[in-house]
């Protein structure tokens, strides 16, 4: 597996395999499964995959949050190779930000009005900046982006689809343990007891989904009875939960069968931040 450093060992690498099919995988680092399941989906689909690993700090509107964010970098390059990744991308902030720290103006038509935009102001032209700065270095065919991160997931296509980037967004379904918690770096700051608690995320989340009757609940009534059960948990403060319209992120005043929605949540489980999101219809 190449480990690539410079915008130099970048082009010489894309150089040796110009007519094969590219995919990248952008990451964080601090891999766990979920990631390694965008990695297989990339490789199923392209003749090479690439994956970045470079913490953005124009994406963390919390410094604490950025200083805390796991680097397990020795145990992730090690997963990398025994996946028979191709490459990975270890960027420095000045390779991707030769200007300085300072993210691009956008704008999301809306998508980010609500949820994550709402609440952390900069993160996603933080997020947009360095992945299209991506996508002008290294060029792919297709891009690999988790559903857990649903909003940025949408974001990213009305960003490429705006600009025309000539790369294909391919989504990826939640990566989940064995008791439904959706996977993510922040979970190995989880205490044990925190840990057990944040299963519940899902499982009240989940319980609610299957058991939703549109004619008779509206999306408020069902929003603060799954606000209610999850503030019940004792390391668990709900932040926001929220019934959207799956395609303009906008809050939906009704349910609506034939309208694709999901629920949206997102919890500070003890000192860590936690998001979820299920498909309603």
């Amino acid at each position: 597996m190449e480990h690539i450093r410079s915008i130099e060992e970048l082009v010489r690498w894309k150089s040796e395999g110009h007519e094969k099919k590219l995919g990248f995988v952008p990451t964080m680092g601090a891999l766990h499964d979920g990631h390694l399941s965008l990695v297989r989906l990339s490789q199923s689909k392209c003749d090479r995959t690439l994956v970045s690993i470079y913490v953005n700090p124009t994406q963390f509107n919390n410094p604490e949050d950025l200083a805390k964010y796991p680097n397990t970098l020795e145990s992730d390059l090690q997963a990398l190779e025994m996946m028979g990744c191709d490459a990975v991308f270890l960027p420095d902030a000045q390779l991707l930000y030769p200007q300085g720290l300072k993210s691009r103006d956008f704008d999301f038509d809306g998508l980010d009005r609500n949820m994550e935009g709402a609440g952390r102001p900069g993160h996603f032209e933080g997020m947009a900046t360095v992945v299209t700065r991506f996508f002008e270095l290294i060029g792919p065919d297709l891009a690999i982006f988790g559903e857990k991160d649903f909003q940025q997931l949408s974001i990213i296509r009305n960003v490429v689809a705006k600009e025309h980037w000539p790369v294909e967004i391919v989504p990826a379904a939640i990566s989940r343990e064995a008791d439904g918690l959706a996977m993510s770096s922040r979970n190995m700051r989880l205490l044990p007891q925190e840990r057990e608690d944040a299963a519940q995320i899902y499982a009240v989340l989940s319980s609610a989904v299957s058991k939703l009757n549109p004619a008779e609940t509206t999306p408020k009534e069902f929003e603060r009875e799954c606000a209610k059960a999850l503030n019940k948990v004792p390391s668990i403060h709900v932040e926001y939960v929220s019934c959207c319209d799956a395609l303009t992120l906008e809050q939906v005043d009704t349910f609506i069968t034939t309208r694709s929605t999901r629920v949206f949540a997102a919890v500070q489980c003890g000192k860590v931040r936690l998001i979820d999101n299920l498909p309603l219809f």
